[in-house]
């Protein structure tokens, strides 16, 4: 069991470390995780309004649950530092983050702990407790602890660190008129009043009415058969994505042709079966054909069915995929590369609704709806003479174009989130989703490869987090790079402070070297600076950190020694700014 007195106090210039404030973007972030720098007066003002709209009871559950979050989320940080330090080191990473996120500051009085045994006994003191400090401001002394946020948070914290259910009381308060507070925190069946207080850490009874609500309504719409309800691996909310599903659903009662247009991985064929699903035919087969992956000399075989004997190798005869499909819809990926000879008789399946297996006579009905797809622009097809102007002209009666994902990034959350349900099931691994982080990279990425390439980085991040985690930007891009970091405001090493010096380092060994100077450096430096505030010297000061006096200077230094050496006067700089100035 590793006690307190048999450590040091560990540091937490680690943990400042990973706080990072990105000016450009106005975002702050812990690790992978965002974070906001907000008011205590402003928070003990929703705190109060909790208070007396709930009532005293209600709030209690609703800040201690929020606080429980808050905490498990801190606890994935120090999942992170376990490979480096000891278990206590380990655990403190979550008082240190309570202190430096400026909660209470955190002071151990005894902590004992054995992750593998599951033992635990903590004893804290809190001093300057914003919950309790505000409360009695707002109601005065109370009767019984009021840092539910925080306890709230240490329960979530060390349950997280433990896999265990660690429950902490509030034995002093400031909240109750001591001068700091102190917490006691052990495992949840060692409390003789464990059940009362872990009520708290429970939805209340109106949420989940609110709930049994909902489900009800969704059973109402499944029995009376909503036809808005999306399937199951059609997600979307974007205009882009809703215009060609509303196309969809207004094809799907009749029998008409339907072309399908769009870059490769946006869910053509998705969007061919929930046709197929929502249409008259849906109890019949859906049969997709990719014609790029059929030899040409095989296709017309494999479309229309053959006859024994019709060429060597025809044992016996057998349908093709045309006559498996009757009565139901053939989807044709690809369609742009059908050879010629296969056009033509696709065609005359389309008009005349009736086919001929290759080496027969006989002419057979059929009833098959079919859905076209490609990616290639059919129109300069049948310009260059590769495709069927005719053809063309009958696909092309009912089009419907599926947008790139990178015109859907309101979709992106939505597909992600049912990727990762359907390969956690898949991999048997529980995960609690993306990082923040991950989750900016997810929406700055332009994926050419569309919803595949997304649903192949979803996986991936499935398999290679660990289990009870997030997803982090690394479990899904191999290297920084691919996610274009100057996008989110990420340098190409991850992070996030713009004033890092490995961003700078190229730059710093090329003065090292001697291949350009400092003044040689400011000057660059100076120029850029007036370039992207378009001449106006004020603005361009405030980039640098400089003021308008200062920037001015230093450019009248500088072009005046170009002019000695024969390049632009200050004169002539002053006059081309000087109404931007």
């Amino acid at each position: 069991m590793t006690k307190l007195r048999s450590v040091g106090r560990t540091t937490n210039e680690d943990l400042r470390a990973r706080v990072h404030f990105c000016a450009e973007t106005g975002q702050i972030w812990l690790h992978e995780h965002r974070m906001l720098l907000v008011h205590a007066e402003a928070q003990a003002t929703l705190r109060k309004e909790l208070i007396d709209t709930l009532g005293m009871d209600r709030a209690r559950g609703l800040l201690t649950r929020m606080g429980y979050a808050s905490g498990v989320r801190d606890a994935e940080l120090a999942r992170t530092r376990a490979e480096d330090l000891s278990d206590l080191e380990a655990f403190m990473t979550g008082p240190q983050l309570h202190t430096l996120e400026g909660i209470v500051r955190v002071t151990p009085i005894t902590l004992e702990l054995d992750r593998h045994a599951g033992t635990f006994y903590a004893e804290f003191l809190w001093e300057h407790s914003w919950e309790g400090q505000w409360h009695r401001h707002h109601y005065g002394i109370h009767s019984e602890p009021v840092c539910w946020t925080q306890i709230g948070y240490a329960c979530g914290y060390t349950s997280a660190f433990m896999g265990r259910t660690i429950l902490y009381k509030e034995v002093e308060c400031t909240g109750m008129g001591h001068n700091n507070c102190r917490i006691v925190g052990k495992p949840a069946e060692e409390w003789d009043d464990a059940a009362e207080q872990m009520r708290f850490f429970s939805s209340e009874s109106i949420a989940e009415q609110l709930i049994d609500l909902q489900t009800q309504v969704v059973q109402l719409r499944s029995s009376i058969g909503d036809r808005d309800q999306l399937p199951e691996d059609v997600a979307g909310i974007s205009p882009g994505f809703r215009a060609a599903y509303d196309l969809l659903k207004q094809a799907a009662g009749s029998h008409i042709s339907v072309l399908l247009r769009g870059e490769t991985g946006v869910g053509k064929e998705v969007f061919a079966r929930s046709l197929h699903e929502m249409s008259p035919r849906r109890g019949k087969s859906f049969v997709a054909v990719n014609c790029a992956a059929i030899p040409h000399e095989l296709v017309e075989s494999e479309l229309f069915g053959v006859e024994k004997g019709a060429f060597t190798g025809a044992l016996v005869s057998r349908p093709g995929r045309f006559e498996r499909a009757d009565g139901g819809t053939l989807f044709l990926d690809e369609i742009g590369d059908l050879p010629a000879s296969a056009q033509a008789k696709l065609l005359r399946v389309l008009q005349e609704g009736e086919i001929e297996r290759l080496g027969d006579q006989k002419t057979r009905k059929i009833n098959v709806r079919v859905v076209a797809a490609t990616n290639a622009n059919l129109q300069q097809l049948v310009k260059e003479g590769r495709f069927r102007s005719d053809l063309f002209y009958r696909l092309n009666a009912y089009q419907i174009v599926i947008p790139p994902l990178r015109e859907r990034k309101q979709d992106i959350p939505l597909l992600a989130k049912h990727f990762l349900a359907r390969h956690c099931a898949i991999h048997g691994k529980k995960l609690r989703g993306f990082t923040d982080k991950a989750k900016r990279a997810l929406l700055a990425y332009s994926w050419p490869g569309n919803i595949r390439e997304l649903q192949n980085a979803v996986e991936r991040g499935v398999i290679l987090a660990p289990g009870g985690t997030r997803i982090e930007v690394g479990h899904l891009f191999m290297s920084c790079s691919d996610v274009q970091p100057n996008e989110f405001g990420l340098d190409h090493s991850g992070g996030l402070d713009i004033n890092c010096w490995e961003t700078g380092k190229e730059l710093r060994d090329a003065v090292f070297n001697g291949a350009l100077t400092l003044d040689q450096v400011e000057a660059m430096l100076l120029e850029a600076a007036v370039d992207k505030a378009r001449g106006n010297l004020s603005s361009a000061a405030r980039m640098l950190g400089l003021t308008r006096p200062q920037i001015a200077y230093r450019l009248k230094r500088l072009h005046g020694d170009s002019d000695a050496a024969g390049g632009p006067t200050a004169g002539a700089f002053e006059q081309a700014h000087a109404g931007s100035a």
